[in-house]
């Protein structure tokens, strides 16, 4: 009863003295989480896209600061969600999975527009429920050089590509790329896919969005080697490496494909003593300096070509030649070259963590500790 009354008392006195304050005594709207960035976005903003291992029902991408070092923001995505940029810097795109259960019930795909100023949703597509539940890569998801279609690779297990019109906010068509993966963004109304017969196929868009035409042309032989389908693109020329090594170069800024001279990442000593390429997105470009960067295993095995590695080799994209070695403190998975005239090359760690380079002068910026869970895939304006 003692307690009751206690109770009683303190109840009472809390009361009188809440109804004694004025109504305009409201708090103000919590703003906490809400942030305003530059437009243009600085050369150096880098957006670090994380599948988070240890809950893969919902990803994030952090936004950072790569010269100061220093988070900017983050954005919440769906399952395991591929991102990518605008051509014109306004969105970040992520094409997102829900589920009504969390884990499980009806499932909802969105193609999610998020603004690269504010980091808040502007708008949402509805897609079809047929987004590739990979594990995220760059081409997963890709825009049209004007920003005015994005693409998203479907999986069901049949591929195809889920065409949507950014400017009526609305899924344009889905085509069928039968035997084929991914979408690589060809100048305004084409993308491009890598077959497994070792063809490449290009898709022509109408000005709706809808196809136009199609062709496929012969690109590597699967019986000799194995093509890396996570290449690297420098305007309309992509970039790939097989396994062992071999750089295949395609310029898609004609009317067919025209593939450049192959060369090779490794010599013969080199090969003979176990080098060969490795990594998740184990290429990057910095197309100012125009060198390309690789991910390096010095004890190539066969099972293991993704492992990550501290090792970066640096080659002159004109004569193939290899001018400089990069070593990080510790193994990097995925790379990424900043597009300005002082480039920076930002490798994903092991532990969560971005190693930082300044590749004009060729050293080491520092680490910036434990900014994800699992970051995978870093990308820039």
């Amino acid at each position: 009863m003692r307690i009751n009354r206690i109770l009683f008392h303190s109840t009472l006195a809390l009361g009188i003295c809440l109804g004694g304050l004025p109504a305009w005594a409201d708090l103000p709207a919590d703003t906490i989480g809400q942030v305003t960035l530059a437009v243009p976005p600085e050369p150096h903003r880098a957006y670090v896209v994380d599948v988070e291992f240890e809950n893969f029902v919902t990803g994030r991408v952090t936004v950072i600061d790569a010269d100061a070092k220093r988070m900017l923001g983050m954005v919440s995505t769906g399952f395991a969600a591929p991102a990518t940029l605008s051509p014109d810097q306004k969105y970040l795109y992520s094409a997102d999975a829900f589920y009504s259960r969390g884990t499980r019930g009806t499932r909802t795909d969105v193609l999610t527009a998020w603004n690269t100023s504010t980091l808040s949703p502007d708008w949402e597509v509805v897609i079809p429920s047929k987004r590739a539940s990979i594990l995220t890569q760059r081409y997963a998801l890709g825009v049209s050089s004007d920003s005015r279609f994005a693409y998203v690779y479907n999986f069901t297990p049949a591929t195809s590509v889920t065409v949507v019109d950014t400017q009526s906010r609305s899924v344009a068509s889905e085509i069928a790329i039968s035997g084929c993966v991914l979408s690589y963004p060809v100048g305004k109304r084409s993308f491009a896919s890598l077959c497994g017969d070792g063809q490449l196929q290009v898709v022509k868009l109408n000005e709706q969005g809808q196809e136009a035409s199609r062709s496929q042309t012969p690109f590597f032989d699967p019986n000799k080697e194995k093509l890396n389908e996570r290449g690297i693109a420098v305007g309309d020329i992509y970039y790939f490496t097989s396994t062992t090594g071999t750089v295949r170069g395609v310029d898609f800024s004609g009317d067919t494909p025209k593939f450049l001279p192959a060369w090779s990442l490794v010599d013969a000593k080199e090969q003979q003593a176990g080098w060969a390429p490795g990594g998740w997105q184990l290429l990057a470009v910095a197309p100012r300096l125009n060198r390309l960067y690789a991910i390096m295993h010095a004890d190539h095995q066969a099972m293991k070509w993704e492992d990550p590695s501290p090792y970066i080799w640096v080659f002159d994209l004109k004569t193939g030649k290899k001018i400089g070695t990069l070593e990080a403190p510790n193994p990097v998975w995925s790379l990424h070259a900043t597009q300005d005239e002082k480039p920076l090359l930002i490798g994903t760690n092991v532990s969560g963590g971005l190693e930082i380079f300044d590749l004009k002068s060729g050293k080491f910026n520092g680490t910036m500790d434990k900014i994800a869970k699992t970051p995978i895939q870093v990308l820039s304006h």
